[in-house]
């Protein structure tokens, strides 16, 4: 054994967490089997990326800083070149994207742009976590960055039943009052209501409504996080967001460019309109305070990185619903593929099953055996075929007998490749484990 300086256990526990480990995981397999097809990453799709278009974004963005907000040369390089705004200096851009894409009214000063969606959660999170009586509640299956998150702050999260309505209502109050009555202070609920990752299912407006009652008569803070709602398979209206719905500020809105503009820009963003009284008497929303916390974290967001999303805002009028009509096209032609794929391969009725989502990138499919790693390795080794084992959305260490499929980064003929080779892995189990019972 190599002589060591430090051990696990003298370090933060979060270090060795399930929870880290799947998101280091998850991130690093497909660079171990790099011939595999992978239906397991939820990138966005890398067939229009274009960085010739990133200088014109920058001239667009640098333009408006001058013609449009009146900044002198000298404040223009300033603004690009130097440590910048904490809170970030394309919030006025996103209010309006927002109020187009959205129909939602937003001060530009309740908006912090964060270093990617994951700062925005490490944010809110950090804020929240008071003490140890706190815990939060997600939506199981949970995404592993929002667990890991409440990992880094020492916050504990409880897990509400989903199902095909995105929430089961009924289970998170009762979640509610048994922690109330343990003594512990529910401080939020996450929910991803639009097309959620991993599970793909999505809230309807009516269930989104009773939700918020819900919070409001519970007085429960949402945590609403919304990577995907741009990308529905159909040509309906899309459903209002729940912030677009909230009323009575229970809604903390969490928002990427990642999947919209450019995932290596890295900047997403907060809404946090609640409003807090401070100590001294001032009362100020809740994003000043979220801003004090990441100005110890990551100081601000690059300003060359903002410039670039905001390039990206400014030349199509700050809509991204409609910078992103190829790409919506893209992810429902992948979906219908996959799905009718998995329908030509696995006969109705049989012991092989999956949901049929809405939009978004992902796809669940449940098998009459366990899902692991180790399954996974040998699926990437002997067939060539990635996916992630649903396991790690979960938090209680149980077998999991169903996995995740991605479509996001991913051509028709590679989905039909895939799908060949994972239908040759689920026949070897089947033949494994004998005959199944329905």
């Amino acid at each position: 054994m190599e002589p060591v300086d430090l051990t696990v256990d003298t370090l933060h526990a979060s270090v060795d967490d399930p929870a880290l480990n799947s998101m280091n995981f998850l991130n690093e397999v497909a660079q171990h089997y790099p011939d595999a097809v992978s239906l397991a990453a939820g990138r966005p799709y890398e067939e229009f990326f274009d960085s010739g278009v990133l200088p014109a974004y920058l001239d667009r963005f640098r333009r408006h800083l001058a013609d449009d907000l009146g900044l002198s040369p000298a404040q223009v390089d300033r603004t690009l070149l130097q440590y910048g705004r904490t809170k970030g200096i394309v919030h006025h851009l996103i209010s309006r994207n927002l109020a187009v894409d959205e129909g939602l009214t937003v001060d530009p000063e309740t908006i912090v742009v964060t270093v990617g969606c994951q700062e925005a959660m490490f944010l809110v999170l950090r804020a929240l976590r008071a003490g140890p009586a706190d815990v939060l509640f997600a939506v199981a299956p949970t995404y592993v960055g929002l667990t890991g998150a409440a990992r880094l702050v020492d916050l504990p999260v409880r897990p509400v039943r989903g199902g095909p309505d995105g929430i089961d209502l009924a289970d998170l109050r009762a979640q509610l009052h048994r922690a109330r009555a343990e003594g512990l202070r529910p401080r939020g609920c996450y929910v991803m209501p639009d097309f959620a990752n991993p599970s793909g299912v999505s809230m309807d407006v009516a269930q989104r409504r009773r939700l918020l009652d819900l919070a409001a008569e519970e007085e429960l803070l949402l945590i609403e996080d919304n990577p995907y709602g741009l990308f529905p398979a159909g040509d309906g209206d899309r459903p209002p967001t729940l912030k677009a719905l909230d009323t009575r500020r229970r809604v903390v809105y969490l928002g990427s460019f990642a999947k919209t503009v450019l995932p290596g820009a890295r900047v997403g963003y907060v809404v946090a309109d609640q409003r807090v009284a401070g100590s001294d008497g001032t009362v100020g929303p809740l994003a000043d305070q979220l801003a004090k916390i990441k100005s110890m974290v990551t100081v601000n967001t690059s300003p060359i990185a903002q410039a670039v999303i905001g390039g990206a805002l400014l030349a199509h009028d700050c809509s991204l619903a409609a910078a992103n009509v190829r790409e919506r096209a893209a992810y429902a032609r992948n979906l219908r593929h996959l799905t009718d794929g998995l329908a030509r391969r696995f006969p109705p009725g049989g012991p092989v099953g999956w949901n049929v989502p809405a939009g978004g990138f992902f796809v669940v499919v449940t098998v009459p055996f366990p899902v692991d790693d180790a399954l996974l390795h040998r699926s990437a080794r002997r067939y060539g075929v990635l996916w992630t084992p649903m396991g790690h959305f979960y938090d209680d260490g149980a077998a999991v007998r169903a996995l995740r499929l991605s479509i996001s980064a991913v051509t028709p003929d590679r989905i039909d490749l895939g799908l060949d080779r994972l239908a040759a892995l689920i026949t070897d189990e089947l033949a494994a484990v004998g005959p199944v019972r329905r």
